[in-house]
């Protein structure tokens, strides 16, 4: 593989995994209420997270994964319980609520402070494991493998995806108030309620997955990786 085709490949894969655009409705709810400044600077610091993130991945493995003895399949199961929370509160209206400060709270915070407050709430479960999940993490690693039979050219060109990917989260992020001001009051309540339901079934989705990977004949493998094309 060249490594033009190396960073395409590496970056659609990410870039299709990650969804960044797809999440960018889900941010605008988190941060329902914040001024613009928070908002960027919450943004940014979720850009910074995931890419330190993928690129510790990139670069060790599974290193913090076997050092915890944990696989995959149960990394998958936990992410998919912690997203069905998530979209649980996020059904039912209580997003504001689990996420931390109410809007009129956010709008006494100076922007640093609420970026802080806020980041610490989405780092989990939006952004390990609904942004960097398994597939993500495992992803990562696959493309190591790639980069490492280039030497240090297809690690630099591999750790540049990873800052690629940031970039176009932090980009799609902050164009979340916009996001918000047109979908207006009753627009954003339907679109997180439907987002809340979506994000529920991927996490059984996740769940399946992870129970047809632990185990044999439970699940048919239609239902746990549905739409796989043969």
């Amino acid at each position: 593989m060249s490594p033009a085709h190396f960073a395409v490949n590496f970056f659609v894969a990410l870039f299709a995994l990650i969804d960044p655009i797809g999440n960018t409705p889900l941010f605008a709810a988190a941060t329902a209420g914040a001024a613009a400044a928070g908002r960027r600077l919450t943004a940014l610091y979720i850009a910074l997270f995931s890419f330190g993130f993928l690129t510790f991945f990139f670069a060790t493995g599974l290193a913090l994964l076997q050092f915890f003895g944990i696989g995959l399949t149960a990394f998958r199961i936990a992410g998919g319980v912690l997203l069905f929370l998530l979209g649980l509160d996020m059904a039912r209206g209580d997003l504001a609520q689990t996420l931390g400060d109410a809007a009129g709270d956010a709008a006494d915070m100076s922007p640093r402070v609420y970026a802080r407050l806020r980041f610490e709430r989405l780092v989990v479960p939006f952004g390990m494991p609904l942004l960097i999940g398994p597939g993500a993490i495992s992803t990562a690693v696959i493309y190591a493998g790639e980069a490492r039979r280039m030497g240090w050219p297809g690690e630099a060109i591999g750790v540049g995806v990873i800052a690629a990917i940031a970039l176009a989260m932090l980009a799609s992020f902050w164009v979340s108030g916009a996001v918000t001001r047109a979908l207006g009051g009753v627009g954003a309540v339907i679109v997180i309620r439907v987002l809340g339901l979506i994000l529920c079934a991927m996490a059984v989705q996740f769940i399946m997955a992870g129970v047809a990977d632990a185990t044999f004949g439970i699940l048919r493998p239609a239902a746990a990786t549905p739409y796989r094309s043969s």
